[in-house]
């Protein structure tokens, strides 16, 4: 077979688009010129496996001889993506505000109302088969266009129009046959490549695909980018030693075409990357073009290999366009500007040098933007503009083609095909399966990282050996009453500290949260609910370590009744601390701002639980932080746990006066003393006379106001609260667009 890439090291397989393992698989040679017929697609190839399983071949082969040429003919609407005058401003805040009368636009940037403008009146077409590229210095905007082009910013404040062949693209819509690659590599670290693959297939491609399916559609993937090699390498980070930034870059572009989208944009792929990697990144996105896409990227300056890859290129400077052409048209242009290029000079790197130099002059890029306006006027005039030769397919015919050929997996089953946006499927799979595949992979990822559970394992089960060895077999004196009081405060509180250490966890994943939930990987539902059931395990492992340390090496009462409703009641604290801690991860993006506030909100929590000052002395400005406490409902329901025993005694006789200056006075005087004290109140008081019991301790601690199961449902009930709390954080923080 002969080599169809060329330029990179990646095998020739993977050079033949979503093509899977070679074995057993004869391919006729075919060519890719002209650039708009399209390569055979993934989505076909499956197809034609998966149809070839039905018929017998000689030696197991799968020979598409012949019928090849059926898949790989030319698409019948090919896609044309529009966009005219787009313009986005935002607002900037200046330090000193000067009178209108005496500001100055420069090229338009800074408008009279204080807003800065990023595009200005932006148009141009990206076409099916091709790579667009947008270019420009930093700052110019690239970025910005991409976000706009894919539906990144608020229709309110993007003014122009977006047309996807001739007809505006609704967002629901452009979610279900397009992707976006953020600049960064969002990706969990302790994932092998074909695992981050496979869970992304998992999310995006629907139920009724088997998954013997969905596991050769990951594997044709693996080889088109390139990563055969790396398969079984898990991705790495700081302290694991993974793959390298190149294969990392494929991999977060293989999570986003998974289920073979339309409309392919991306930040920046090259960014950080060597020039080799770089240009076999973009050598991919070449590949993934011709299989009948279209790719729109913003790069900063490009080699010039990868020059020879891009189709078109859009080069913009402070939000004016300054050039839109192919890259063979760079030269033409500046010489009929005036300013040719040299023959031995980089095209592109002069260009970009050359714009730098006019942004810096007085009158700025102004005079190269009018000329750009006149000069595609003038080229437009001269040659036709049609892409596609025939009468203009509408929408909904070119997606249903792209559709029957085997893209948009994810929709192709559901897909009506009046595509309105009330008909477009939202997710690919229900609400369990997103569930299920999420806590899978958490799961996975955590089991790989045994050091993050080790280190709170290892921190509660210190902690309570330190309080059992401090507060050994405490007796049920007036002592050993205010002792066990302290501890069950100091245990209480330490509980919700632990859960502290849960703060990375969300701010680890949040990006990669709001990347697959932009383009509606799986429900915010899903993830919370996920979220929340994957921690209980953990939660009781913390909680039986450490009731079974310290109960009984403390000498707490109730027996084997009492042990479980301590229990209880460290489980309803973990699981409060926990959702309280998440929920304010998904607040607080920071993990040092996280970090204190969390500290004082739970310092608060212990300072108005009733254990440094009762609740009957708390003033009445304050009383509603009391019942906002975590800390209050655990810390109640353990001391009614302790002391609910009425036959229980803890002050008897002569041992009401171990809490006064009186305990020095030997026995026989405090006899007489209760002896005087009973003839004074009238009864008799002896050694043996119980003065105190439970009811009268919680009495005296204020914590009677509500009995044992109602603080546990209470406890139990704020875990559930926070969660919900949890998921409005996400649905408000995890929006992508701009404003």
């Amino acid at each position: 077979m002969s080599s169809l890439g060329g330029g990179d090291d990646m095998s020739s397989a993977s050079d033949l688009p979503f093509l899977g393992p070679r074995t057993n698989m004869d391919l006729q040679e075919f060519s890719r010129k002209p650039r708009h017929n399209v390569s055979v697609t993934l989505g076909e190839l499956l197809k034609r496996v998966g149809d070839s399983t039905e018929e017998t071949y000689n030696n197991n082969s799968l020979e598409l001889g012949n019928n090849y040429s059926n898949i790989a003919t030319p698409s019948s609407f090919p896609f044309i993506l529009s966009f005219h005058n787009l313009s986005y401003s935002v607002k900037v805040k200046s330090k000193m505000a000067l009178p209108k009368c005496l500001r100055k636009d420069k090229d338009n940037a800074l408008l009279d109302d204080n807003m800065k403008m990023l595009l200005n009146d932006i148009s141009g077409e990206a076409r099916e088969g091709e790579i667009m590229a947008v270019l420009g210095a930093s700052g110019s905007g690239k970025s910005t266009l991409i976000d706009a082009l894919a539906d990144r910013i608020s229709r309110e404040s993007l003014k122009g129009t977006v047309t996807l062949n001739g007809e505006v693209l609704e967002s629901k819509l452009l979610k279900v046959i397009s992707a976006y690659v953020m600049q960064d590599d969002l990706l969990f670290p302790m994932l092998t490549v074909e695992e981050t693959l496979m869970f992304s297939a998992e999310f995006r491609l629907p139920r009724t695909l088997s998954k013997s399916k969905k596991k050769a559609r990951v594997q044709a993937l693996i080889d088109q980018l390139g990563l055969t090699t790396a398969a079984k390498t898990v991705i790495g980070d700081e302290g694991h030693r993974g793959v390298s930034g190149g294969e990392r870059r494929r991999v977060s572009i293989g999570i986003d075409i998974i289920h073979d989208p339309i409309v392919l944009f991306l930040d920046e792929p090259t960014s950080g990357l060597d020039s080799t990697s770089a240009y076999m990144v973009v050598k991919v996105l070449q590949r993934i073009a011709q299989s009948g896409g279209i790719v729109i990227m913003s790069i900063h300056q490009p080699s010039y290999r990868i020059l020879s890859l891009l189709d078109h290129l859009i080069i913009l400077s402070r939000g004016n366009t300054v050039f839109t052409s192919s890259p063979s048209s760079l030269q033409h242009f500046f010489a009929e500007f005036g300013n040719p290029i040299p023959e031995n000079e980089n095209r592109i790197e002069f260009a970009l040098d050359f714009i730098r130099e006019l942004e810096g002059t007085p009158n700025g890029t102004k005079n190269l933007v009018e000329f750009n306006k006149t000069w595609q006027r003038k080229k437009n005039s001269n040659s036709s503009s049609f892409f596609y030769n025939g009468s203009k397919p509408s929408l909904k015919d070119a997606i249903s083609a792209s559709v029957s050929r085997g893209k948009l997996v994810s929709g192709g089953t559901n897909i009506d095909p009046s595509l309105s946006s009330s008909n477009v499927p939202k997710f690919a799979n229900p609400f369990w399966v997103d569930m299920v595949v999420i806590a899978k992979r958490s799961m996975l990822n955590s089991m790989r990282m045994p050091e993050l559970f080790g280190m709170r394992f290892g921190a509660v089960v210190v902690t309570g050996v330190i309080l059992a060895t401090i507060f050994w077999k405490l007796d049920n004196s007036p002592k050993g009453v205010q002792e066990r009081v302290g501890f069950f405060a100091f245990a209480m509180s330490t509980t919700f500290y632990t859960c502290a250490e849960a703060i990375p966890v969300f701010l680890q994943e949040r990006y990669i949260f709001m990347r697959e939930t932009a383009y509606n990987a799986y429900r915010r539902s899903s993830y919370v609910l996920s979220h929340a059931i994957i921690s209980l395990p953990s939660i009781l492992v913390l909680s039986i370590a450490f009731a079974v340390i310290t109960y009984w090496s403390v000498g707490l009462a109730g027996g084997v009744s009492g042990f479980l409703f301590f229990l209880l009641f460290m489980v309803a604290s973990f699981w409060a601390g926990s959702s309280f801690v998440t929920f304010l991860s998904g607040v607080i993006y920071n993990v040092m701002m996280a970090y204190t506030v969390v500290v004082a909100i739970l310092a608060y929590f212990v300072l108005f639980s009733g254990y440094f000052i009762s609740r009957d002395r708390i003033p009445p400005y304050w009383i509603w932080f009391h019942y906002m406490s975590l800390v209050k409902y655990p810390y109640q329901g353990v001391l009614q746990n302790e002391f609910d025993d009425p036959l229980e005694c803890f002050v008897k006789g002569i041992q009401i006066f171990d809490g006064s200056p009186l305990r020095a006075v030997p026995e026989q005087l405090k006899i007489k003393l209760l002896h005087n004290m009973s003839k004074t109140l009238g009864m008799n008081i002896t050694s043996s006379t119980c003065l105190t019991t439970g009811a009268d301790i919680l009495k005296q601690t204020g914590v009677n106001d509500l009995n044992k199961w109602s603080c546990l449902w209470i406890a139990i009930a704020l875990g559930f609260f926070f969660r919900i709390l949890f998921y409005f954080a996400l649905v408000i923080g995890s929006k992508n667009k701009r404003r």
